[in-house]
């Protein structure tokens, strides 16, 4: 009799699971960013030689795989490649992230993003620490199911070696995401 119930059971519940529309999803992202600089070389006058005042100073990709609860909320494990050319920098963030979607409208949504997790370097100049992010964006709906994100963060890497032990950079992203 118990082996029964169980089997009815375990049927009722598999049939509700199945029969209810699912408000959330599985979606894969990837980004890259770049941060702008102060080129520490420039120096005002007719001399151009030490080339302009905005340089690039670094370069993030990003790849992520999430699942986005209600169309509002979205929860990711991240992970990517950080090189930060003007300190020699080459870092390996992974970190969990927490999306809300802020509006939404045919598709598109605006959101605000934060991050946390660990920041692994190969150098032995600098050594592991902590990593921490917040950004804004905007996410528009593609073809099927392809959207496309562009967006503006703000990254803190914590590290033993960095002036005060942190790198702060705000950097410009575009990327995409595929549900």
């Amino acid at each position: 009799m118990k082996r029964t119930l169980l089997a009815i059971f375990l049927v009722f519940i598999f049939q509700i699971s199945r029969s209810q529309e699912k408000n959330g999803r599985v979606f894969f992202l990837a980004d890259v960013n770049f941060t702008l600089g102060i080129n520490e070389h420039y120096q005002i006058g007719p001399d151009d030689d030490n080339g302009p005042l905005i340089v690039p100073s670094a370069l993030f990709f990003r790849f992520g795989l999430g699942y986005t609860f209600r169309k509002r909320v979205a929860i990711a494990f991240n992970s990517g490649y950080d090189f930060h050319w003007n300190y020699d920098v080459k870092a390996f963030p992974t970190y969990g992230s927490l999306k809300y979607n802020i509006t939404e409208k045919e598709g598109n949504t605006h959101f605000i993003e934060i991050r946390r997790g660990k920041m692994w370097t190969p150098s032995a100049t600098y050594s592991d620490g902590n990593y921490y992010g917040v950004g804004l964006g905007i996410q528009v709906a593609g073809e099927e199911r392809w959207n496309t994100i562009f967006r503006i963060d703000f990254h803190r890497k914590r590290s033993i070696g960095f002036e005060n032990n942190r790198l702060d950079s705000v950097s410009f992203g575009f990327g995409f995401s595929f549900f």
